[in-house]
């Protein structure tokens, strides 16, 4: 039975900001990333400057594709789903603002440090102690603005992707101001508040989380949400989704040290996050699966919806990235595989297929509603924009995987007088056939992007600002 009628407007303004930012960085970052892959190929490219060498460049790719493109998405898709979800407009509009603007700043800030080499040096953590403030002072607001518009939800039900998101920001509040602890010596220079083992062990308990929160937990939100929307199916099983949560942020935390295996880390440090790290494959399958299952008796739909096809092959990606980090981290595996092309291979598995795709799926998804289209302007240009990212994730990760293992055991061989088989040149110019595919597989994921923003463009500029404005009017009529 339907209850009475109250329109409720969303607030949709930020989360178009966001969305459109994505598809912005999304090129940026990744047309950076195909350019470093090129200096391997062609070292010419680093034109013997300081700011342009692949030592400066590739910190700033990391930080665009992971925090201008990928925590764009984040913002976009967790404003859209908890209003969406709870039937209510974000807590503070002004807020919400904040958090947009604040986050362009920083991103801006790194674009700005990073190449004039300003670095902490840490993985992921690289933005000096100002950009590290401003950064730990937007997501507080961020998470401020989403547990506001939790606490004044309309409906009694917390929906499983507004746990997820939650999750992500409390941990990443949490991992972000941890390892950030710092003695600042001048404006664009500080030390860490821990030294030695300590400090690589907190840097590695952050670093991997960043991939394990809001790299995935964050992502797992938007999967929960979009990939049932799109597939106009209800989650397969709603218990396994609760499982999921409380299995993968209970033991993603205690993952961290199987980065560092053989260094000075306590052995028993080392073994733990092993440990810790494959019996992870339990609750990131367990997702995996409740997300493809969700598809039973709509599988058809692949045939005529690339959207719902990014969205799934996101899945298949995310479950065997997350089959391979757990092998990766058992000592053995990891002592051929440590330190190679193989852990790049294994880091992009999750970052284009998982991550990229998923989010590029729920952009997709949200932009005509969010500009009150029925549609994205062209579905063929999705379809060649889904092919393109497949071609290049598939390009790049085999590649990394054969310099990957090429290197391992080129490192490893000895002679029988117990001498280095190879030298380090001979297992570099070994890898310089993966390094040129590589740099291919990326360009076509890069350039896909292209296709995306053209997609954008196209719809957009056939919106009406009122019907847009309308889309953000609701009837609630009933349970969401």
């Amino acid at each position: 039975m339907s209850t009475a009628i109250s329109p409720t407007a969303y607030n949709y303004k930020v989360v178009r900001q966001f969305a459109i930012m994505t598809v912005v960085w999304g090129i940026l970052g990744m047309g950076l990333g195909v350019f470093i892959a090129s200096q391997l190929v062609w070292p010419e490219l680093n034109f013997d400057l300081p700011w342009t060498t692949f030592g400066r460049l590739r910190p700033l790719h990391t930080n665009l594709v992971i925090f201008a493109f990928g925590g764009c998405a984040l913002f976009a898709t967790s404003y859209y789903v908890v209003q969406r979800t709870c039937q209510t407009r974000l807590i503070s509009d002004s807020l919400a603002a904040f958090t947009f603007w604040g986050w362009q700043a920083v991103i801006v800030g790194a674009i700005v440090t990073l190449p004039m080499g300003f670095t902490t040096t840490k993985e992921y953590a690289e933005l000096e102690w100002p950009l590290a403030i401003l950064l730990a002072i937007v997501w507080v607001t961020y998470g401020l603005v989403f547990f506001g518009t939790i606490v004044k939800r309309k409906t009694k039900h917390i929906y499983v992707g507004n746990w997820f998101y939650g999750a992500f920001i409390v941990v990443t509040a949490m991992l972000h101001i941890v390892n950030h602890a710092s003695l600042p010596v001048s404006f664009f220079k500080s030390y860490s508040a821990y030294s030695g083992a300590t400090d690589a062990m907190i840097q590695w308990w952050y670093g991997h989380n960043a991939v394990g929160f809001f790299l995935t937990t964050g992502f797992l939100g938007m999967m929960y949400y979009f990939v049932p929307k799109q597939a106009e199916r209800p989650i397969y099983s709603y218990r396994l989704s609760i499982v999921h949560f409380w299995a993968l942020i209970t033991l993603y935390i205690w993952a961290g040290p199987h980065h560092l295996h053989y260094t000075a880390l306590p052995d028993w440090a080392q073994s733990l996050g092993m440990a810790m790290s494959i019996i992870l494959l339990a609750p990131s399958w367990g997702g995996m699966i409740n997300g493809m299952m969700t598809l039973s008796g709509a599988w058809h739909k692949l045939r005529t919806d690339p959207i719902l096809r990014f969205l799934v092959v996101s899945l298949a990606f995310y479950g065997m990235s997350t089959f391979e980090g757990p092998m990766m981290a058992i000592k053995t595996v990891n002592s051929l595989s440590h330190y190679t092309d193989w852990t790049i291979g294994h880091v992009h598995a999750g970052a284009l297929g998982w991550v990229a795709m998923i989010s590029i799926g729920a952009i997709y998804h949200m932009i005509p509603k969010l500009f009150g289209r029925a549609q994205m302007h062209s579905t063929a240009l999705i379809n060649t924009h889904f092919w393109l990212a497949t071609i290049g994730t598939v390009l790049y990760i085999a590649s990394m995987w054969v310099n990957g293992i090429t290197q391992g055991l080129m490192w490893r061989a000895i002679n029988d007088d117990g001498t280095l088989t190879y030298s380090f040149v001979e297992a570099l110019q070994a890898s310089h056939p993966g390094f040129i595919v590589r740099a291919l597989g990326g360009a076509f994921f890069a350039s896909g992007m292209l296709f995306m923003a053209y997609n954008v463009y196209r719809t957009v500029r056939a919106s009406d600002p009122a019907e847009a404005e309308a889309a953000a009017k609701i009837a609630v009529v009933g349970a969401h």
